[in-house]
Formats: structure tokens, sequence, C-alpha cells
């Protein structure tokens, strides 16, 4: 995981960082769950440079499902609220807080 992070673009400070705010990361499958993530992610315009601001600010980012993950960028891109800083933040968000703050 350490070595994943790193080949992200982080380093040693900003993993340590991640790691403590969200240990969980570091059972979280590679294969199954981080990659495909952080794919989905990019597919959707995130740097990784990016990526390593968001997930070091708000790392429990990759525990969200890949359904809630893909359901909030599409309405925030529809919304035109979708930046790259704000992603996590809106992430965290109850269901109901995210739609009356996607309402126009």
């Amino acid at each position: 995981m350490v070595q994943w992070l790193k080949g992200l673009g982080m380093d040693d400070s900003k993993v340590a960082t991640t790691i403590t705010k969200h240990p969980q990361l570091m059972s979280y499958s590679l294969e199954e769950n981080l990659k495909p993530k952080m794919k989905s992610l990019r597919e959707h315009g995130f740097t990784d440079k990016h990526l390593v601001e968001v997930l070091s600010k708000f790392p429990a980012l990759l525990g969200y499902s890949s359904k809630r993950l893909e359901h909030r960028i599409g309405v925030l891109e529809s919304s035109g609220l979708l930046r790259n800083h704000s992603l996590g933040s809106f992430m965290a968000l109850t269901d109901a807080t995210f739609a009356a703050r996607c309402e126009h």
C-alpha cells in the first residue's frame, strides 16, 4: 500500500498522513478496489497530482463504494460543481444535503 501511494506521487509525509487519517486503506484490495476507483477518477479528468492532493486531505474518498462515487461525480459534473478540490467534501455529505447543494 505504501509503495502504491508513493507511486501516485505522494511523498513520505503525505503517505503517513493519509494512512493515519484513514488506516482502513491498509486493508483495501489494490486490484479489486483502489486501482479501479483511481482509473474511474482519472477517466473523469482527475490528474494524479490532483488525486494526491484530494487523497492526502480526504483519504476516506477511496472507502466509498464505486456506485456512490460514480453517482456523485456524475451529478457534480452535470451541475458544473465538480472541482478537484471539492470532491472530498461533497462525498462526505449525507444524501439529503448533497441533493440540496446540487439543486439549481
